[in-house]
């Protein structure tokens, strides 16, 4: 039976996970909806349609038990057959969470009728993502020719999103404010045009960014203010070069020739650029800004690491706090086994 969308459910009705799903969509992920930016409903429609539908659409939602969510989210696989990241897991299991509290918001489920909400997930990494020190990135970008030298330059330099980068048209570079207005983006080959761009959302460049910017607008053929940046010669200038074709056959063969051993992909130099800004003492809320994260939570947990030199740092200072009070103590010697050994 075809549920209203505009009523509440008929009291003794029988839901089902995809007519849920059907109003979420309707209702939250429509284009009229302002609370919900356009990335945030294409990866909520590509989770929902390609995990969470296939396997629970035709379950009624009185039937979705906490555990039976849990144990499915244990086996979900990626196309490789290898086990999906903890990350992209929990990000399923919060999906799946706010289905739930959708019906529960319009009345189809009682409240507190959340199965997915007690379901434990683990967001913590099986490895920590590559970071790159300086000398590394200088290695890298001797290993690459103008254009895409100045591509890697540009990403490391400003943290800008691959979709960001590569929908660069020279018409977003103000080169006398040193700054990027970018108004396209690219997600899944596909560009979108984004509309009233406010002046909080420039972002800042370098000088010398700039300055290899606009000699390269004065190489390429493709200079065009609507022209993109990174323009891909084979479709004549109407459509940029492919990222993930430029990370295999540039960027990763460049990396080994700088003896590079980590395998570094676009989020590498994002995670980098977090990392080395405040390592260098930038401001957590400058950082959040310049990263363009909702929160400075996902800046810190997510994109930043501590680096080894500054933990080393950190010690050292603790330790000579506290023996500088305790300068009569003598200091043990760690080779001499009668030392340390308490009568």
């Amino acid at each position: 039976m075809q549920i209203n969308m505009d009523r509440y459910r008929w009291p003794g009705q029988i839901i089902y996970v995809t007519d849920l799903i059907d109003h979420y969509f309707l209702t939250e992920l429509s284009e009229d909806n302002p609370h919900h930016s356009l990335t945030t409903r294409m990866v909520h429609r590509d989770f929902i349609e390609k995990c969470i539908r296939p396997y629970w659409g035709k379950m009624p939602l009185e039937c979705v038990r906490t555990m039976a969510v849990e144990h499915w989210l244990r086996r979900l696989q990626r196309n490789d057959n290898k086990p999906l990241a903890n990350g992209t897991k929990a990000k399923i299991r919060s999906l799946f969470s706010t289905l739930f509290n959708h019906g529960i918001r319009y009345e189809w489920l009682g409240q507190g009728r959340n199965p997915v909400k007690m379901v434990r997930q683990s967001m913590k990494r099986k490895k920590a993502p590559a970071l790159l020190e300086v000398d590394q990135i200088k290695s890298l970008l001797s290993q690459l020719k103008e254009r895409y030298r100045l591509m890697v330059l540009l990403d490391f330099t400003t943290g800008l999103r691959r979709s960001e980068l590569f929908g660069l048209r020279w018409g977003d570079i103000d080169f006398t404010q040193l700054v990027i207005r970018y108004s396209t983006f690219i997600l899944s080959r596909l560009y979108w045009t984004l509309q009233n761009r406010s002046v909080s959302e420039t972002h800042p460049t370098r000088p010398r960014c700039c300055c290899s910017l606009w000699l390269w607008k004065g190489t390429t053929q493709y200079s065009g203010g609507d022209n993109w940046i990174f323009a891909s010669s084979r479709a004549d200038g109407k459509h940029p070069l492919a990222p993930e074709t430029v990370l295999k056959k540039i960027i990763r063969p460049a990396a080994l020739r700088a003896g590079i051993q980590q395998t570094i992909g676009w989020h590498t130099f994002r995670h980098t650029y977090s990392t080395l800004l405040i390592d260098q003492g930038a401001n957590i809320k400058v950082v959040q800004e310049l990263m363009r994260h909702a929160t400075s939570r996902c800046t810190l947990e997510i994109y930043s690491q501590a680096r080894i030199g500054r933990k080393r740092i950190a010690q050292q200072r603790l330790a000579q706090s506290i023996l500088s009070e305790e300068t009569d103590a003598p200091i043990p010697d760690l080779d001499d086994p009668s030392e340390g050994i308490i009568v």
